[in-house]
């Protein structure tokens, strides 16, 4: 029995040993959404630089969109923003969600970087993004035509992630 003890910390050592084994093979940026699948939560939001709602989740639908969440303080948006003007240029559609932000930098942040959104929505208390389960900018929902998200990404959209993971999606009848 004595010599069964001995053999405890090993043991242990080996479940924890498997535990972070299985870890490492995880995607750390995936994060799953209870969204998919569903509509978009009901909103009426302005446009940036606007104060009255303009916006609503029905207002969008008719056609699939990107919903990307930015800010003009998230430094990761500034790096994913040249390939949203591609992705607009190609003609995707996306709408973005200006993020617990302030309009007039969010304004002078389109005017200096180009702007490749549809319309801009001011989500300045955070709450569309709360509804959607946000944790921080950027995040990019696609929504089909009817109003529905079909997938979600957390972090910066390249074409990598538009090749292998969004337009596949995006482009189905």
């Amino acid at each position: 029995m004595k010599r069964l003890k001995l053999f405890i910390p090993l043991v242990i050592f080996a479940v924890l040993a498997l535990f972070l084994l299985r870890g490492l093979s995880l995607d750390p940026g995936h994060l799953p959404s209870a969204l998919v699948g569903k509509p978009v939560p009901n909103f009426s939001l302005p446009v940036v630089g606007e104060q009255e709602p303009s916006v609503t989740n029905v207002s969008l639908q008719g056609e699939p969109y990107l919903l990307n969440v930015w800010a003009t303080w998230c430094p990761s948006c500034r790096i994913e923003h040249p390939y949203l003007n591609k992705l607009a240029e190609q003609g995707v559609r996306i709408v973005g969600l200006d993020y617990k932000d302030e309009d007039d930098a969010a304004l002078e942040w389109l005017s200096h970087f180009g702007n490749p959104y549809e319309s801009v929505i001011a989500d300045r208390d955070g709450s569309l993004g709360l509804d959607l389960g946000v944790y921080g900018a950027p995040e990019t929902f696609l929504v089909d035509k009817n109003g529905i998200i079909q997938y979600r990404h957390v972090g910066v959209v390249d074409e990598r992630v538009w090749r292998s993971k969004l337009a596949p999606i995006f482009n189905q009848p």
